[in-house]
């Protein structure tokens, strides 16, 4: 007689067994609630270092360079104030260049194009830097709201993380990365979730996430890492396979587009201001690479280095060394992502995608304390120990404080030997401490499962070719 089997979609866990609390709009909207309660004290922090007095520039006085160190509310905002012409209102890139001595001029920033927008944006109607630091913090908390209630949908009150976590007080805003968070967090959204009331194919889903990680690209340059593993994602038919063509083992077609989504994405947002300005945009990613590994860099390769051998040495290795470690830990999580496949199914993008996400933040040859910001939303979209999020934040507590500490000591001619003060031991514990955490957490995400369920599916199941028994 004949038998049909029967192939079931696996989808895509939220970890075994675990019954999901009831979470509705008032849960969610708590959320959000204290997620603006958290960004408000972040602000306040940084806002402490403005004013009262200004300068002729609009500069707080009158000891605003030792203020920002002492009392740990520096910011990146209001600090390029002056610097960038952005206290000049200039359209950046356009005019703009990069001169002999590597120093940015003409509107250029450090920064792609979307996040030099943002900044001109935030400095419009600005005439101090306190001002200016008001007006940006007001673009980007609309960005910090929205990641919260994105995480709150898809990962419940582990959203809290991110609401009340030490690193939204710290570096909301330090500099200007809520947008970009925002990107990524949405990309993984719209993969699960959708967008409207019906379930839509994977690879329509995934080209829409594709375009938001080109977006963020466009703003910080990190989500673009995490389009390769949702290709990979998209190639092996999401969930159990349930996405795939009929009759092919593997959607080459769909990853190939969800690629170029990104591709064209990128080009389209930069295309204007290279048109417009070719040296002017091109100013800003010189001057990343021109960019030397020193005290202010953060990294482990100036902490490893710089004790045991010249400075001329240490920049040419590290040219080296951290491009080709970066991509060799890109690499090999793609890899081990891979052979989880082969076990369960499924390919884990997002714990994929973390695990680069830790490479990168360790083998870079810079290391800012807000790139906490970008790592914190795995802490909830995967399932990892409670323990783990702790000591990542107690680090990066003692990095983000320390370091204005030990600037401070340095600059204005106190003791900030290892043996001389807390600050410099602080700064030891931060460097190192995140650095060891990075390389265990590499191989903690790659393990975990996601703290969030896909959309229930709507689409038939496929039946197998018949067998006769």
């Amino acid at each position: 007689m004949s038998v049909t089997r029967e192939v079931v979609a696996v989808p895509e866990r939220a970890g075994a067994g675990s019954r999901l609390p009831r979470f509705g709009r008032v849960a969610l909207a708590a959320v959000v609630l204290l997620c603006g309660l958290t960004m408000l004290a972040g602000f306040l922090n940084k806002d402490r270092c403005t004013g009262p007095e200004f300068d002729q520039w609009g500069r707080s006085a009158p000891d605003y360079e030792e203020r920002n160190k002492a009392e740990v509310c520096y910011s990146d905002i209001q600090h390029l104030w002056i610097g960038r012409d952005v206290d000049r209102h200039v359209f950046p890139y356009v005019h703009g260049s990069i001169n002999s001595k590597g120093v940015l001029v003409g509107g250029v920033v450090e920064y792609p194009v979307l996040t030099g927008l943002l900044i001109w944006a935030g400095a419009l109607f600005a005439r101090t830097d306190a001002a200016f630091l008001l007006f940006s913090a007001l673009l980007m908390a609309p960005f910090g709201l929205a990641t919260g209630w994105l995480l709150g949908r898809l990962s419940r009150w582990r959203a809290l993380i991110w609401a009340l976590g030490p690193p939204m007080v710290l570096y909301a805003f330090h500099n200007w990365d809520l947008p970009v968070v925002f990107c990524a967090v949405a990309a993984v959204y719209v993969v699960h979730r959708g967008w409207g009331r019906r379930e839509r194919p994977l690879v329509d889903r995934a080209v829409v996430a594709s375009v938001l990680l080109g977006i963020g690209f466009a703003f910080k340059i990190y989500p673009a890492i995490f389009v390769l593993p949702l290709c990979l994602y998209v190639l092996t038919g999401g969930p159990g396979g349930r996405w795939l063509p009929r009759g092919v083992r593997y959607d080459f077609a769909g990853a190939v587009k969800v690629a170029l989504a990104s591709v064209v994405t990128v080009v389209l947002i930069n295309l204007p201001i290279a048109v417009a300005g070719l040296e002017g945009w091109k100013a800003s990613f010189a001057f990343q690479g021109l960019r030397r590994v020193d005290i202010t860099t953060n990294s482990i390769w100036f902490w490893s280095m710089r004790p045991f051998m010249s400075d001329d040495t240490m920049q040419s290795l590290v040219g080296v060394l951290s491009p080709v470690g970066i991509l060799v830990s890109f690499a090999l999580a793609c890899w081990i992502g891979w052979r989880r496949y082969a076990r369960e199914g499924s390919y884990p993008w997002v714990p994929v995608s973390a695990a680069m996400l830790c490479g990168f933040l360790l083998l870079h040859k810079v290391h800012s304390p807000q790139y906490t910001l970008w790592l914190v939303p795995m802490f909830v979209l995967l399932r990892v120990h409670w323990g783990w999020v702790a000591a990542y934040f107690a680090a990066d507590v003692a990095m983000g404080i320390g370091i204005f500490r030990w600037y401070y000591a340095i600059e204005f001619g106190e003791p900030s030997g290892i043996y001389d003060g807390f600050a410099a031991q602080a700064v030891v514990i931060g460097v190192w401490g995140r650095a060891a955490l990075l390389v265990a957490l590499f191989l903690v995400f790659l393990k975990s499962e996601v703290t969030f369920t896909d959309r229930k599916p709507t689409r038939p199941r496929r039946p197998a070719p018949s067998t006769t028994a």
